[in-house]
């Protein structure tokens, strides 16, 4: 079962990576709530489109649980997303794919807090190292940045969806015993409705931009894998070995984001950010290799 997770897992981390990638490609080209919102009309049209005899099967559950469901989608979904491409106009690509390593230190917390569910030592190191990744990243390789307050508010947009990002992992614990489709189709739903409103105050801000060919494409790629492809493989993946092992795969989003944005980006790779992806990646290596005996 855990080499199957595994799959899940980095392929999912990867498609995310493209995900940051595309919303810095989108800057100029489509405006982040529209592209929130198109890419889940996508995501809800094929989800709802290949999932109809599931859905009328988990009806029932469906409708006990709505309220939930559209929460995952709604903040999980649409909020992070919009959160992302917002700050991506601020910060580089770089910048936006390691500083979402705080994701698993942050479902640590959560569920330490919350459900005395503890850490073993290689997985508090883990996460240790990805903190000191992440400042290194976030002062831009100049750590009294932090003392200073001297952080960009891209940067801090990113932490924020994080944050969201890792109450949703979470929350995932209390899923209705409902079949992926349905999940995904609920969730899928709740990300559409809420992008709405985002939209709205985008458009009333008059920072509205149509987009353009290359905007369009960048609604499909999203549409399609980060918004679908990746979200079942992490939902599958949660399932498989549980939020605290499996958010620490999250780290992996660095790596590819990094690589992918010199690649396709053209951005300066400066050495902060190699050391920003060796502390992660050894965080990752350290917490799993050290990995609790029991669920």
């Amino acid at each position: 079962m855990s080499s199957k997770a595994y799959f899940f897992l980095v392929t999912a981390t990867l498609l995310w990576a493209g995900n940051t990638l595309a919303g810095k490609l989108a800057v100029g080209h489509i405006s982040p709530m529209m592209l929130t919102l198109c890419r889940w009309v996508i995501a809800v049209t094929l989800i709802v489109s290949i999932s109809l005899p599931q859905l009328r099967k988990d009806w029932p559950l469906l409708k006990k649980n709505w309220l939930l469901l559209f929460a995952y989608g709604a903040f999980g979904y649409s909020v992070f997303n919009a959160l992302l491409y917002s700050a991506l106009r601020l910060t580089s690509g770089v910048n936006g794919a390691i500083e979402q390593a705080s994701i698993p230190m942050l479902i640590f917390i959560i569920n330490f807090a919350f459900f005395r569910i503890r850490a073993s030592w290689a997985q508090l190191v883990g996460f240790a190292l990805s903190i000191l990744g992440i400042a290194i990243t976030a002062s831009h390789g100049d750590l009294s940045a932090l003392l200073e307050l001297d952080i960009n508010a891209g940067d801090l947009m990113v932490l924020t969806a994080s944050l969201i990002y890792a109450c949703y992992t979470v929350a995932l614990r209390w899923r209705p015993a409902i079949s992926w489709q349905s999940l995904m189709a609920a969730s899928a739903s709740g990300a559409l409705v809420a992008a709405v409103p985002l939209l709205a105050v985008e458009i009333a801000s008059d920072t509205f931009i149509m987009p353009d060919f290359t905007g369009w494409m960048l609604v499909l790629y999203a549409g399609l894998l980060p918004s679908l492809v990746s979200q079942i493989f992490w939902v599958n993946g949660v399932e498989g070995i549980g939020a605290n092992r499996a958010g620490l795969f999250i780290n992996l989003i660095p790596v590819f984001g990094t690589v992918l944005s010199v690649l396709f980006l053209k951005e300066t790779l400066h050495n902060f950010h190699l050391l920003a992806v060796a502390l992660v990646m050894a965080g990752i290596a350290i917490a799993e290799w050290g990995k609790p005996k029991t669920a």
